[in-house]
């Protein structure tokens, strides 16, 4: 709920999605990486994946090594066949969520399946702490009925899959960087208004509609872009036109304010680190206990 004391968010930076490739040859658009890691702290990456065309993904993600981070894949549409070396199997559907905690390393595969429709979705990746980069890798799928819709007045629906919209939690627990992440749709003419904490790292990734995402800015912004808000602040409020609506992620984290060494699928927090992790990956020490490759 807004009050007089609210003090709103500015945007920091707005910046559009860029199309590219990953893993065995999937086609992605990039929402943010290593350029913006210091704006974003504690999150890394962020691709949006969707495609009707089964040679744009089908390819898939074969089997690769992380070191500490958390990788957070939340699927709208299709199927991702899954499988790591902590012995976890499955597939992810639509409106499921997978938050992988790899820690101290571990071994996985995503592989995009043919299905009717396409396959739409996105993975976050989460920096850990030097405090927690090498704890015991660890696991949570979540299902799509698990994860609980809040539909509120003048049909605003808010998927709340980490941390806590109202007084409603999601289901992801025990994530280091107390982690806010929401789906959010507004219908056309409606403001939405959203609590954060202060001093928290804020963004919203627009992926269907536009809409109008500070009250103190008249620009309204289409799909595809990415809004980074200041850190100084309380509440979030979007607003829409009487002729569309938006859909967005909403997600905001605690920042860590430690240095990054990355080197592709591991980030460490030194050089050194990154070198003893892909050396471990060449000679076959990469996995610890609770690894059962």
């Amino acid at each position: 709920m807004t009050s007089p004391m609210n003090n709103f968010r500015t945007i920091d930076r707005i910046q559009p999605s860029f199309p590219t490739m990953d893993g065995a040859g999937v086609k992605l658009k990039r929402v943010f990486s290593h350029q913006e890691t210091k704006l974003l702290d504690p999150f890394l990456l962020l691709d949006a994946f969707g495609s009707d065309n089964p040679a744009d993904y089908i390819a898939g993600f074969p089997e690769h090594p992380h070191r500490g981070i958390e990788t957070v894949t939340y699927m709208l549409e299709g199927l991702i066949k899954h499988k790591d070396s902590i012995g976890n199997s499955g597939i992810l559907g639509s409106g499921d969520i997978q938050w992988m905690t790899a820690g101290g390393g571990i071994v996985h595969e995503e592989m995009p399946q043919l299905s009717d429709g396409a396959l739409t979705g996105f993975q976050l990746w989460v920096n850990l702490p030097r405090s927690s980069k090498m704890i015991d890798p660890r696991y949570q799928d979540i299902s799509a009925s698990q994860v609980p819709e809040i539909e509120l007045n003048r049909g605003i629906k808010v998927r709340v899959l980490a941390g806590k919209f109202n007084e409603t939690e999601g289901p992801v627990k025990d994530i280091i960087a107390e982690p806010h992440y929401l789906d959010v749709e507004i219908p056309p003419g409606i403001t939405f208004t959203h609590t954060v904490e202060d001093g928290h790292t804020v963004f919203a990734y627009i992926f269907e509609g536009k809409g109008r995402f500070s009250p103190n800015s008249d620009k309204y912004l289409e799909e595809d872009n990415l809004v980074v808000y200041n850190r100084k602040g309380d509440t979030i409020q979007v607003t829409t036109k009487d002729d569309y609506g938006v859909r967005f992620l909403l997600i905001s984290g605690k920042p860590i304010n430690e240095p990054i060494a990355w080197g592709g699928p591991i980030v460490m927090n030194t050089q050194e680190e990154l070198r003893v992790a892909f050396e471990e990956y060449q000679n076959g020490t990469f996995l610890k206990k609770n690894n059962l490759l």
